[in-house]
């Protein structure tokens, strides 16, 4: 049978969930001048699949590429298998960028920095995440000879970076994101530890620091640590290096961020040491790059290939070699960025093959995430996957030749012979691949048992996991009023009514303690090639010394990096399930000022996607007092929701509630006739009111910053998943 002719026989038979059908449309499927779809989700797997599977000519002019397209095709369709999200967007399309991971390098010269900056916006343009290390520029104040001034530091050109991505925004389908790395010696480390203490600065960077084993000791031993100029190689001075690493904890415990990253550790691991030192990773820090390479990643669903309770290796084999030919098959499909890119993909061959669904794996398989059995899970799991990506990518290397850096790598003269791929294997974040899968995100453990999803005109929506619900009903406790109990904490731990073996399976990531997270990212760690993803979490109450003890374990275990998060650390709360609310001990009542007969103040016109927008703030002796707003065409249900909009600011600000208050408050609020005006998108009426506001009292309160708390996008909750925010109600993600 045809492969056009099996997909529509099976397009009503796809397992797709409804959040998975929302993401589909929203942020995958071709669609036409007016934003409607234009394909559906058999119809992409089947552009795909077959666009992946004609590069088999390339190699053998008589391939049987009906039949590769099928296996790949069945691959995804079945959700066992999704390449990155490039892929999935623009196989088969015009663009045809298919890469997720970028590195571009960044050297001491205004020139080098400002064609990174180029290179940067044209591969967010083509829907690819950019990594950089800023070590090699010279410090803040280092002298200019060419121009007799003074240098403005690395922290100062990422600002520029920072802007470029703002504008670009990848046409609202993949956001810029940025990985800006700075080794611990660079005399300028402190004021980059702490450049993101301001949430709202950077806010397209993960930023994450380069320890190195010198270091490390120097921290163990108490020891002074030497900072070197990268301009001249000189000594510029020493620090206390507890001191320096209790600043990163300190800032990593208020904040989230920097991550870390042990460069000696992944130079340790690098496959290329012959074409240099890795000194960057893309944005989710998962693969560390050399310039100008790039890496194609794909993920397993280890929840589809659990049969009975146990593993079905025979399974995994076979998805494992057919995803491995995929993948290689990408890069030569690729429509690189840039030229440069190319030449330097096509050298060295690397791609990614991770693993998602593993806590659902887990779950299958009747083992908790936080326990030894896990852990040994893990490693088999994982050393299966490398030892299976190895032999594949040594099968094509028979049919397709090395890589063609092949010689001197460090698989030349270690008894593997041939390989087709410099590396084969990353743990990656898979936020809205997983979404699509339906599975659980990465190597995470569940977000929630039950959460609350909102949709369309503020209905809230109870999800419950699947595989709870099941287990539920069928042990006989299942009632929709204990589901919504759950959700208002997404954990089952302390319900009594729930049998002990149930709660006890049933652990989330808030349950996990932070060693249990990185004794499995350890795991994943030993059998990968590349770097692995993860976001190790921290109860509200944890003290820096807590993270502190886990970048010392991460550092023993032999990571090569860590991104964690303290439930609660930023401005406002990432996910808030509905008890964390402090309860007031009693109401109390506010009267506003009364308005002043006479009041000064500024009317300022701007363009909505609903039409033209008249906005008057007014003062008194006191402060701001009013604000009215008007659309231009008169009459209707927006008229009257704009008019009490302004009724309701006016009446806050003359009760004494600050206008930076307001301005969090109605700032991100999304309709639907979104615009883009001067490089950034106005998402609504009260969106706009909010800009106003922020011009005329001078206010600095970005949408990101206001919106952290829930997706900017849905209002749905969003989770934190290697240095990345994601929803899984619609797919956005803050970080590809």
């Amino acid at each position: 049978m045809p492969l056009q002719e099996e997909v529509r026989e099976l397009a009503g038979e796809l397992p797709l969930s409804a959040n998975a059908m929302v993401v589909l449309k929203k942020r995958y499927l071709k669609k036409d001048e007016l934003g409607q779809p234009t394909e559906a989700a058999p119809d992409m797997f089947r552009r795909v699949a077959q666009t992946i599977a004609g590069i088999d000519r390339t190699y053998d002019p008589d391939a049987d590429v009906d039949a590769t397209a099928r296996k790949f095709y069945h691959m995804m369709a079945s959700l066992a298998f999704m390449p990155n999200s490039p892929t999935l967007m623009n196989a088969g399309r015009e663009l045809g960028q298919l890469s997720a991971c970028f590195v571009l390098p960044v050297e001491d010269d205004i020139e080098s920095i400002f064609d990174a900056i180029k290179f940067t916006a044209m591969i967010h343009k083509s829907g690819g995440g950019t990594g950089f290390s800023f070590s090699r520029i010279r410090p803040e104040n280092d002298p200019v000879m060419s121009t007799r001034g003074v240098a403005s530091g690395p922290i100062s050109f990422m600002n520029i970076f920072d802007v470029a991505t703002e504008t670009i925004k990848q046409g609202g389908t993949r956001r810029g994101a940025n990985m800006g790395i700075l080794r611990v010696d660079h005399p300028d480390i402190e004021k980059f530890v702490t450049c993101k203490n301001d949430t709202k600065k950077l806010t397209n960077f993960n930023i994450s620091v380069g320890l190195t084993d010198a270091f490390m000791d120097a921290v163990l031993n108490d020891q002074d640590f030497p900072l070197i100029n990268p301009r001249s190689g000189r000594e510029m001075g020493r620090v206390k290096a507890s001191r320096l690493f209790d600043l990163i904890v300190q800032s990593a415990w208020a904040t989230g961020e920097p991550g870390i990253i042990f460069l000696d550790a992944i130079n340790r691991g690098n496959p290329l040491p012959h074409l240099g030192d890795i000194e960057a990773t893309n944005p989710c820090g998962e693969q560390p790059l050399l310039p100008y390479e790039s890496c194609n990643l794909g993920s397993l669903n280890l929840a589809r290939v659990v049969q009975d309770g146990q593993l079905d290796y025979a399974a995994l084999k076979d998805l494992v070699h057919t995803a491995v030919h995929f993948l290689d098959n990408v890069i030569d499909a690729n429509n690189f960025p840039l030229e440069i890119i190319r030449e330097h993909t096509l050298k060295n061959r690397k791609i990614g093959l991770g693993v998602m669904g593993f806590a659902d794996m887990l779950l299958l398989l009747g083992i908790p995430y936080n326990s030894d059995e896990a852990v040994r899970t893990a490693e088999e799991v994982m050393a299966f996957i490398q030892k299976e990506s190895q032999a594949a990518s040594a099968a094509l290397a028979e049919k397709r030749g090395n890589f063609p850096t092949f010689p001197g790598s460090r698989y030349d003269g270690n008894g593997l012979g041939r390989m087709r791929h410099a590396t084969t294997t990353t743990i990656a974040p898979t936020g809205t691949i997983s979404i699509l899968a339906g599975c659980s995100s990465g190597i995470e453990p569940l977000f929630a048992v039950s959460y609350v999803r909102r949709v369309l005109e503020g209905t809230e929506l109870v999800e419950v996991h699947p595989l709870f619900e099941e287990l539920a009903r069928r042990r006989g406790f299942y009632s929709p009023e204990l589901m919504r109990h759950i959700a208002q904490t997404g954990t089952i731990r302390d319900i009594k009514e729930i049998p002990k073996d149930v709660r006890r399976l049933f652990v989330t990531a808030h349950e996990t303690s932070p060693q249990w997270h990185i004794r499995i990212q350890a795991a994943f760690q030993k059998y990968t090639d590349n770097a692995v993803s993860k976001t190790v979490n921290f109860p509200r109450q944890a003290a820096p010394e807590d993270v502190r003890q886990v970048y010392f374990m991460a550092y023993e275990m032999g990571l090569k990096g860590v991104t964690i998060y303290r439930d609660g650390s930023r401005d406002q709360q990432v996910l808030s399930f509905g008890k964390d609310a402090p309860k007031p001990q009693e109401a109390q009542y506010i009267t506003p000022r009364p308005r002043p007969a006479r009041t000064s103040g500024v009317t300022e016109l701007i363009t909505t996607g609903c039409g033209k927008l008249y906005v008057t703030v007014n003062s008194d002796e006191l402060g701001f007092c009013e604000v009215f707003a008007q659309m231009g065409k008169t009459g209707g249900c927006a008229s009257s929701q704009i008019e009490s909009t302004g009724r309701l600011i006016s009446l806050a600000l003359r009760s004494g509630v600050k206008i930076d208050a307001i301005i969090k408050q109605i700032t991100g609020i999304r309709c639907p006739s979104p615009i883009w005006q001067n490089g950034s998108q106005l998402l609504s009426c009260p969106d706009a009111i909010a800009r106003v506001l922020r011009s005329v009292a001078q206010v600095d309160a970005t949408p990101e910053a206001a919106a952290m708390a829930t997706c900017p996008d849905c209002g749905s909750a969003v989770e934190h998943e290697g240095g990345c925010l994601v929803c899984r109600a619609c797919g956005f993600s803050k970080c590809s």
